[in-house]
């Protein structure tokens, strides 16, 4: 028996030998991968300016001290929407500000039109103050509600949405600064609105529209990263009696995987905990780095809900947890600084990893601190400048540890990750 068990095992051996060696395990996310790209990073001056207007500190110095460094692309910024500060959201034009000013992960949030084609837009309705619909004539009488101006006592409206539209018929559109005029009287004033803190100095030509697959393939040209949202439907689903839910989250996982794009470069974001449940269980590869995009938070019942449920998100299969920024930072006991909050501690706690949103997407402090301030709303009280962003970010990387930060313009989190070696 003994001389037996040995030429079984002997066998099996050159067997196995004979087999060809299994294939690696997927890279995933490890702090400091960087993306394969060969840009010529260019920060411009913003990230500059914002340390010039520091307090006086070690961080200050810190930055002050990687001025004159080359900058490189880091997956630590994510360019959010692209980079709308300055440029049409979800443009072509603003995926290539993004690229440039270092986002090493780039967003395209994930709505349909009316034949099932997969776009780039932040709401699946937003194409009447997000592009120029409204003026032309035979796609404004597509929008499911039609431009109506402004009365005296009620504000100009309209509600056009993709799936009003085939995805030929949106690729005829074009992108401009996210914003309107309520008070408009007719559609031209209608599609104004540009707040003073952004520009349409890049807007005066037409921003060209993307499709989802045209932004993957643009981004992948870049050896960048990818960070797809399915955006919640404002139409009533299954759309057109038979497009359900699940045929939405997987058609966005379908075209990475037509597109040959390797799941780790891959970060998909729902607000619908159901779409990042589904990727978890039927799309493995992927959903190992779904993002829970966290809107609970947004009350305070939500807050305390959300922490307690952060366990058993991790229990799921939960690995990422998206937040904005007000909830992963509190003011510290003596009034003086800004520490991690009760949910980030709890997320390390569980296990569970954090990216969050959106630095940037408010107006200038001074301009800003005249009106509630979503993102910044927990630390308000220790924020007395526009370079106190640098501070924000240094919370979010050293103390919460997140992985990377989304903004409207991404130099700025690109500098300080280009500093701090992430």
């Amino acid at each position: 028996m003994h001389l037996l068990a040995i030429a079984s095992v002997s066998a099996l051996v050159a067997l196995t030998s004979a087999l060809p060696a299994p294939a690696p395990a997927p890279t995933y996310y490890s702090p400091g991968r960087q993306p394969q790209s060969n840009l010529n990073v260019q920060l411009g001056p913003r990230p500059y300016y914002l340390v010039n207007d520091m307090d006086e500190g070690p961080l200050k110095d810190k930055l002050v001290s990687c001025k004159e460094t080359p900058k490189k692309s880091s997956q630590f910024s994510i360019g959010h929407r692209g980079a709308p500060l300055q440029f049409p959201e979800h443009s072509n034009q603003s995926y290539h500000a993004a690229a440039r000013t270092g986002a090493g992960v780039i967003e395209c949030d994930v709505a349909f039109t009316s034949d099932r084609e997969l776009v780039c837009r932040h709401s699946q309705c937003d194409l009447h103050y997000t592009t120029n619909i409204l003026a032309i004539p035979e796609l404004a009488a597509k929008c499911t509600t039609p431009f109506t101006p402004a009365n005296g006592t009620s504000p100009a409206t309209a509600n056009c949405c993709t799936s009003d539209i085939t995805l030929a018929e949106f690729k005829t559109l074009c992108a401009k600064m996210e914003a309107f005029n309520p008070q408009a009287l007719n559609v031209s004033q209608y599609l104004g609105g540009t707040p003073s803190w952004r520009t349409d100095l890049y807007n005066y030509q037409c921003a060209t529209l993307m499709s989802h697959k045209e932004s993957i393939a643009l981004i992948d040209s870049w050896g960048l990263d990818f960070t797809p949202e399915l955006k919640e439907p404002s139409v009533e689903m299954p759309f057109q009696g038979n497009y359900t839910q699940a045929d939405y989250a997987q058609q966005l996982i379908d075209e990475y995987k037509e597109a040959g794009i390797d799941p780790s470069r891959v970060w998909p974001q729902s607000f619908v905990p159901e779409d990042v449940f589904y990727w978890i269980e039927n799309e493995p590869d992927f959903g190992r780095q779904a993002v829970y995009l966290d809107e609970r938070v947004d009350t305070a019942a939500g807050y305390v809900e959300a922490v307690a449920s952060l366990p058993d998100l991790a229990a799921r299969g939960v690995k990422i947890m998206a937040p904005a920024i007000f909830a992963l930072l509190n003011v510290s006991a003596d009034g003086t600084s800004i520490v991690p909050s009760t949910y980030a501690d709890a997320a390390a706690e569980a296990g569970l990893d954090i990216i969050t949103w959106s630095l940037e997407r408010s107006g200038p402090y001074r301009m800003a601190a005249e009106m509630e301030n979503y993102y910044y709303a927990s630390v308000a009280p220790v924020i007395n400048n526009d370079g106190d962003v640098f501070t924000v970010v240094d919370v979010l990387a050293q103390q919460v540890g997140v992985l990377g930060i989304f903004s409207d313009w991404p130099a700025t989190v690109t500098y300080y990750a280009n500093c701090f070696g992430l």
